[in-house]
């Protein structure tokens, strides 16, 4: 019968072989996480492994999956310096596993403060739902965001109701230290969002990605199980968007 410590090193494997084919197709920032909590998870096997043997070939295979996440953090880094990051996930039609943390969470450390969603479509219910959602994100993640600015369009027919709404959520986010500014436009088309650390998400679809379900389905709750609509995401920082305005000057 297979041990903890099995099971740990299975998981571990299948987080790793993920993080290499993320690798390989240049999702660097995705692929960092999974090398980091493969990592992690292999270093929890060596521990409770007691064959020198085995220590071994953990110590050589988290040595270089280690030298591997080092090289990724310093490409990152280096495309940002350089306003050549860009990152691309395609979500096709009834795929899960998109929840808005798996999107968003590695974008929030300490050094975020503020956020900025421009996105036409906060104006339904479940669309409402969404936003505040992801002010949750941000409330239970580690960052220190002190202000959330929300551009949207007017709901014309039920305006009353949606400003409502997001009243009800600013006056909720003060308990938390946030302050959330919603401004209004005829004209907004666009869909991003910008974080003050320098990272800017564009989604084909807005936070509205997500097909609808019954309240009583699997997805409604835990939106990693939610199916999606087809989109496209792209991730860039920045020091990207500064260099392509310089070019176009």
């Amino acid at each position: 019968m297979a041990g903890p410590a099995t099971g740990l090193a299975e998981s571990a494997i299948s987080i790793l072989t993920r993080a290499v084919e993320l690798d390989t197709k240049a999702k660097y920032t995705e692929s960092l996480v999974c090398y980091q909590e493969g990592i992690q998870l292999l270093l929890n096997v060596l521990k409770s492994e007691t064959s020198q043997a085995k220590k071994e070939q953990y110590r050589t295979r988290i040595n270089d999956y280690m030298s591997r996440a080092e090289k990724i953090k310093s490409l990152i880094e280096q495309q940002k310096e350089t306003g050549k990051f860009h990152e691309q996930i395609q979500i096709s039609k009834g795929a899960t596993g998109f929840s808005y943390e798996h999107v968003f969470d590695r974008f929030l450390d300490q050094s975020l403060t503020e956020v900025t969603v421009e996105d036409p479509y906060i104006r339904s219910t479940h669309q409402i739902y969404n936003f505040l959602r992801f002010c949750e994100l941000l409330v239970a993640s580690s960052c220190k965001v002190t202000k959330i600015s929300l551009l949207t369009g007017r709901d014309e027919q039920n305006y009353t109701q949606q400003d409502g709404r997001l009243r009800e959520m600013a006056k909720s986010l003060v308990d938390y230290g946030i302050n959330l500014v919603v401004e209004y436009s005829d004209s907004l088309h666009d869909r991003e969002i910008r974080f003050n650390n320098g990272w800017i998400i564009k989604i084909g679809r807005g936070l509205d990605y997500f097909v609808n379900c019954g309240k009583f389905s699997i997805g409604y709750c835990n939106f990693n199980l939610r199916h999606c609509h087809e989109t496209t995401i792209d991730i860039f920082h920045s020091k990207h968007l500064k260099v392509a305005d310089g070019d176009n000057s």
